[in-house]
């Protein structure tokens, strides 16, 4: 029989980390929610145990706490508060995977708030140099994740990594979470994909 695999969803009571959360503790893995909003965190975390009677899913208060247990982290929060969580956690995720789907970029949605030449998910490698960094994104934008009607089937997600068997481990998670999961390359292409998503982010709003 095979160990689940515990992920952890820091930012889990925002609108992409309660979607990815729900959808990945449909598949065998103990999924550990966290959020500064603890209360909201439960309130997910009943809704999906109402929804999916057979799901493992626990509420936990402290980004520290979920990722030192975890073996993926899921960092479902702004590229505004990446630094601040990579210090908090920098210590319990060694050698783990922790994926990154900060979009960096303004309210004028093409407009990078990095350099050209430096990616956020680079500057989160660098922040947490011994754990091995994913960028994943979705195409169309993550926020479809939940929106109504939509086919979670019809979402590729991208999937950029250094490391090969973390990439992997990333496109099975994506699998059995029910998207379609393409490789891009190494952390490198993560300084082309925000202005990408984003540029169909406003295409398919303004259609």
């Amino acid at each position: 029989m095979n160990t689940k695999q515990v992920v952890a969803v820091v930012g889990a009571s925002e609108r992409i980390g309660s979607a990815m959360a729900t959808a990945i503790s449909k598949g065998n893995y103990r999924v550990l929610l966290q959020s500064e909003n603890f209360e909201k965190v439960q309130c997910i975390v009943n809704e999906i145990r109402r929804d999916s009677p057979g799901s493992d899913v626990e509420a936990v208060p402290y980004a520290m706490e979920a990722c030192w247990e975890a073996d993926i982290i899921i960092l479902a929060i702004s590229y505004a508060k990446q630094r601040k969580v990579a210090e908090e956690i920098s210590q319990v995720v060694n050698q783990k995977i922790v994926i990154s789907i900060a979009i960096p970029v303004s309210d004028a949605p093409t407009v990078l708030l990095t350099s050209p030449y430096f990616s956020a998910v680079e500057e989160l490698q660098a922040m947490l140099p011994h754990s091995k960094v994913i960028k994943v994104l979705s195409c169309p934008f993550t926020n479809g994740l939940n929106e109504p009607g939509m086919d979670a089937q019809r979402l590729d997600f991208l999937i950029a990594g250094n490391d090969e068997h973390a990439r992997q481990s990333v496109c099975d998670l994506v699998k059995d979470a029910g998207f379609n999961p393409v490789i891009v390359g190494n952390l490198a292409a993560g300084r082309t994909l925000p202005t990408i998503t984003s540029l169909l982010h406003t295409g398919n709003k303004n259609n």
